[in-house]
């Protein structure tokens, strides 16, 4: 576990540098590459040609439908969705050139488009659009078969090995490799023991051939890591996404006949969906940026007044949208913890390190106060335990400590009794932020920095080293096997830190890929 705990954050780290809808977008464009190739050697039935021409057609309406989407609600532009849309309907649908197939495919883009905006709710996205137009392109196709259908023909057994590589990675990056692991785990035992239900039905024996067929031929891999994962059509609490996951893969694993329409795959997703947003329709909101404030040479604080019912518990955080103009690879959201306490509201307060040449920081750098900027939802399970006696460690890298001073912040303010001890990693004694907060806790707190901070409370210690290792964490926290142990900062850190951490009652982590 130890092992796995550090190449994941490292992993992550790695990973983290390339924005998720860019990553995304490589990753679905690779394999519709390698799917080409397949076809061209006759390893997946139909025209190569069709893969080609149906994804122009895909892109081209979705294009079209975002950029008059975008124009009239006055957004930017965002091609790299658009894509990733079309491709992904792409392996849903049946390449075609037949000219009222082509009418089908432009048919779906259009409307997987117009969800983005007309099933939205506070700028967040109610269905999956790939899932919404491949629905309506489905029903449509009972009147007029001629428009195509759903296929999922990449659930093809050669497509197999480059889905689970290209969309493990993808999970990696989104952080999404338990939620999907558990629809996989339901999904594939649902659809065994239909198989198993079936085959008896009629008298036939089921061998190990038939299992593998619905192990590798199943679109369940593609489903997971490129559909259930998108962040906007999920709820903010993990459990809450355990259960989206479990809905899907039941639903999935065992399609249910409605009328003549299956309900499977893109339609198990919708209801997933519509049970996501159920856990999740108040978290998005706006935001109004009331001013900046300088912690340290490098850190400012940005607070903003909530509107409409802003809710969140201490240690999440949100997604801030800042739209600007042409954007860089990493887009225009960004994740933050989030600084203030549930009841400082509607004072909302995140934290940010300046530094970065990234357009969304500069971008940000240049709101002016009363500006509304829309947060897409509020997520994490970074959270203290339900137990006031649980004894917890906390420990902090540089910007990492926002979701701590939250938390702290509500635990005074509430007036809560825990049994709590810090560690606090900086590069040096004037990058500690949030000093006289931590100090209001009134907690013991160990300080990690190169050179010696002055005038530190006397439950604060200055440890002399200017690195944080294994080893040195299991001194400084000699009960450290008693302890719920929180930590927050760069993957790297986490990583190198998970042999000592291991030892905790229980690891929580909440990573910084940076900005």
């Amino acid at each position: 576990m130890t092992s796995l705990t550090a190449l994941r954050n490292r992993a992550v780290g790695a990973l983290g540098r390339v924005s998720m809808y860019r990553f995304v977008l490589m990753a679905l464009s690779l394999l519709a590459v390698i799917a080409f190739v397949l076809t061209v050697a006759g390893q997946i039935a139909g025209d190569p040609l069709a893969l080609p021409v149906s994804l122009v057609v895909l892109a081209a309406a979705i294009i079209v439908v975002d950029a008059v989407a975008q124009r009239l609600l006055g957004r930017t532009w965002r091609i790299e969705s658009a894509v990733i849309t079309a491709l992904i309907l792409l392996f849903v649908l049946r390449p075609t050139l037949d000219p009222a197939g082509i009418a089908g495919l432009a048919v779906a883009g259009a409307v997987a488009s117009a969800s983005k905006y007309l099933l939205a709710w506070r700028g967040r996205h109610i269905f999956n659009p790939a899932a919404a137009g491949a629905t309506v392109l489905t029903v449509l196709s009972i009147p007029f078969p001629d428009l195509g259908a759903s296929a999922w023909w990449v659930g093809s057994p050669v497509l197999a090995v480059p889905v689970i590589l290209l969309g493990g990675l993808v999970l990696v990056r989104t952080e999404k490799v338990r939620v999907v692991a558990v629809f996989l785990v339901v999904a594939v035992a649902v659809a065994l023991v239909r198989t198993f239900v079936q085959y008896a039905q009629v008298s036939l024996p089921v061998d190990a051939t038939v299992i593998g067929q619905v192990l590798w031929s199943s679109p369940f891999l593609f489903l997971g890591a490129f559909m259930l994962s998108e962040p906007l059509t999920l709820p903010p609490r993990r459990r809450q996404q355990y259960a989206v996951a479990a809905l899907v893969g039941a639903l999935a694993g065992w399609p249910i006949l409605i009328g003549d329409v299956s309900l499977g795959q893109e339609r198990a997703l919708l209801i997933g969906n519509l049970l996501a947003f159920f856990f999740a329709y108040r978290a998005a909101v706006r935001l109004t940026f009331v001013e900046r404030t300088a912690l340290t040479p490098s850190v400012r604080e940005l607070t903003f007044r909530a509107h409409r019912g802003f809710r969140f518990r201490p240690g999440q955080y949100l997604e801030l949208e800042v739209p600007h103009r042409r954007p860089d690879a990493r887009g225009t959201r960004r994740e933050f913890s989030i600084v203030s306490a549930p009841a400082e509201l509607p004072e909302v307060r995140i934290a940010i390190r300046e530094g970065s040449q990234s357009s969304y920081k500069k971008a940000l750098a240049l709101v002016e106060p009363g500006r509304d900027l829309p947060v897409t939802g509020v997520w994490g399970d970074f959270v203290l335990p339900a137990r006031t006696d649980a004894k917890v460690l906390l420990v902090a890298a540089g910007i990492g400590v926002t979701p701590f001073v939250s938390q702290l912040r509500e635990m005074r303010m509430a007036g809560e009794r825990r049994d709590v001890v810090m560690v606090y990693v900086a590069s040096d004694a004037e990058e500690l932020a949030f000093r006289d907060d931590i100090i209001a806790a009134g907690i013991p707190v160990m300080v990690v920095t190169r050179d010696e901070p002055r005038n530190l409370p006397d439950h604060w210690t200055w440890t002399g080293g200017a690195r944080l290792t294994a080893a040195s964490l299991a001194t400084l926290v000699p009960d450290l096997t008693e302890r719920h142990a929180f930590i927050s900062g760069p993957p790297r850190l986490i990583a190198d830190l998970a042999p000592a951490l291991s030892r905790a009652r229980s690891l929580t982590t909440d990573a910084f890929a940076g900005y």
